[in-house]
């Protein structure tokens, strides 16, 4: 796998100063969790789950989560449970490079060894599970089965837990929940790749819905477990873990409207003409928040729309002024500290205090690569929309 490798090479050559590295379901954690970009959530009943997990790989999707929960009926489960392992068999006899680090999203502790026995062979397609509405209290029993699991199939399993629950949210207990879920993730450390940011249902606990040029970070209650979280469990001192963007609620089906456009303009000054265009058909608030997740610490998104999945990487590729920046601060002369104006001329980068900053900028560039000089978002965008 590799982002963006779904476009010729030529173009690659193109866009990427340094181009994405390829890796691989065993690939390291720390390249994993920084890979994971855009995780498309695919409800398990899905009867041609298998033809849209290849489907959504050859259109860039690296991460997919099968979900078992939320998305599907409670009385639709059992009949889910059976589509989903029937599914990857399906998968497993097909090329295995074909498909994207592959998660499941289940609602009881109990359904992880039982899903893994049951998908026998299968399992070495799966990467891990995500863990719904997840406290110290119910998190733990969703880690040891996992533990379990993970020892049956002698396959390396991950967890994303879900950080969702109105224990959270509420001010009187947030503190105390979120020390209850750094001790739980903290002892499963090996085994965490990603945090995951349910915001919806904080959004649910009263009664609110972010309309679609507002983002998380307008709605004040929401944006304050943001930064809480990310306080507690996303440091940059060795103890935080990776938390991802959350989910985008809307879309429309528009790269067909888009496309003859894309296809004139992807490396000239009509692009401009693209990104007003983009803004005038509701992309303009995903944008934003894509922006702003960054800005507060968030890496990747979870998306439920294919057509939120090339925007999120778009915005994750490094550009090269902020390579040439994350260069110069971790040169190794640089050690001692100091001031240094940018290669760029436009700023000053501080040694140490810049240095946690710069490292998480060159782990990004090794997953998504870093753009030549001239390539901007929307040449980005323009490139990776399917023929």
């Amino acid at each position: 796998m590799r982002h963006f490798g779904h476009i010729a090479p030529e173009v690659r050559d193109r866009l990427f100063f340094q181009e994405p590295c390829v890796f691989t379901a065993d690939s390291p954690p720390r390249v994993l969790a920084a890979a994971l970009g855009a995780t498309l959530y695919s409800p398990a009943t899905r009867q041609k789950l298998a033809d849209d997990v290849v489907k959504q790989a050859g259109r860039g999707v690296v991460s997919m989560v099968v979900c078992l929960e939320d998305s599907i009926d409670d009385a639709d489960v059992a009949d889910a449970e059976e589509n989903l392992v029937r599914q990857f068999h399906d998968l497993a006899d097909r090329p295995a490079d074909e498909l994207p680090l592959l998660f499941i999203r289940v609602r009881t502790p109990e359904q992880i060894p039982d899903l893994v026995r049951r998908l026998g062979a299968s399992v070495r397609l799966l990467s891990g599970f995500v863990l719904p509405k997840f406290t110290e209290e119910r998190g733990v029993p969703f880690l040891e089965a996992l533990t379990e699991a993970e020892g049956a199939s002698e396959r390396r399993l991950f967890a994303m837990p879900v950080l969702e629950s109105p224990e959270l949210l509420y001010r009187e207990s947030r503190a105390e929940t979120l020390a209850g879920i750094f001790r739980a993730v903290d002892k499963y450390r090996d085994r965490v790749l990603a945090l995951r940011l349910g915001v919806t249902d904080f959004c649910s606990a009263y009664g609110l819905r972010r309309a679609p040029d507002m983002t998380a970070y307008d709605v004040q209650i929401v944006a304050s477990v943001i930064a809480d979280v990310v306080n507690v469990l996303g440091r940059a001192d060795g103890t935080g873990f990776t938390v991802t963007g959350p989910v985008w609620e809307y879309f429309r089906v528009q790269e067909r409207m888009f496309k003859p456009q894309l296809r004139r303009s992807p490396f000239t000054p009509e692009a401009e003409d693209l990104r007003a265009a983009l803004i005038e058909h509701d992309m303009d608030g995903l944008l934003r928040e894509i922006s702003l997740d960054r800005t507060n610490g968030l890496q990747g998104k979870t998306c439920i729309h294919p057509s939120h999945v090339l925007p999120v990487h778009a915005l994750s590729v490094v550009s090269h002024e902020e390579f040439s920046d994350a260069q110069d601060i971790l040169r190794p002369e640089r050690g001692g500290g100091g001031v240094l104006r940018s290669a760029y001329t436009n700023k000053m980068n501080e040694v140490k205090p810049h240095r946690a900053w710069a490292e998480r900028t060159l782990q990004r560039a090794e997953v998504f690569g870093v753009t030549n000089e001239d390539i901007g978002f929307v040449e980005l965008l323009a490139a990776g929309i399917p023929g």
